[in-house]
């Protein structure tokens, strides 16, 4: 087959030279999303448990692990931003452009309060944290106003937690499926040129 017949060569809608989120910033985004996957049930099947049951203060322990890896993975993302400041964001118009970014810092909120509730309503209550059983981060003094001020906290931030987080896979989906604008592809690997490259046909 001649040169003439087919040339070799990738289509915009293959891979569209689309700047991407360093390789540590993806790491961390897809960690810490599925330490929320991990999170958020570990939460609803402790809670619906009953008290005496064995494996609910296990399921809490975890929980309450998985939250302070989230806090801690957040902090480090933060840091990671500043030092290393994300790509060019895609054109969009104005007003979406600043809903997408006050949403974005939002989720980063969410994700550092809610940790620090949840750690704090068990503190005061004078409760260890068993660290996924590795080690115990020590309680405090009981102390009902402080325990009852988080665990409300904490219950009104759960639903900030799904607001958001549904709101960023809404937004995500959108611009996948309407606007095609690549922004997903901004958060993964940039595949091998060589393994899109497709044959096209030359004229009739």
């Amino acid at each position: 087959m001649s040169s003439s017949d087919h040339t070799l060569s990738i289509t915009p809608e293959l891979t569209p030279m689309i700047p991407r989120y360093s390789a540590t910033a993806q790491v961390l985004h897809w960690l810490t999303s599925a330490l929320v996957v991990a999170v958020l049930p570990l939460a609803w099947v402790a809670a619906s448990l009953a008290r005496e049951e064995p494996a609910k203060p296990v399921l809490f322990a975890f929980h309450k692990s998985v939250g302070l890896t989230i806090l801690a993975l957040v902090v480090i993302r933060i840091l990671w931003r500043i030092v290393n400041p994300p790509p060019p964001e895609v054109t969009e118009p104005h007003g979406l452009a600043l809903i997408a970014k006050a949403s974005h810092w939002l989720l980063y909120a969410v994700f550092l309060i809610m940790p620090i509730t949840g750690f704090l309503l068990s503190a005061y209550n004078g409760n260890a944290t068993q660290f996924f059983y590795l080690f115990p981060i020590p309680g405090f003094e009981k102390n009902k106003e402080l325990h009852e001020a988080f665990e409300k906290a904490h219950l009104v931030g759960q639903w900030a937690v799904y607001l958001l987080v549904g709101l960023h896979i809404l937004a995500t989906a959108w611009h996948v499926a309407i606007r095609r604008d690549y922004v997903l592809d901004r958060m993964l690997p940039r595949q091998n040129p060589d393994r899109l490259m497709k044959p096209q046909p030359r004229g009739g």
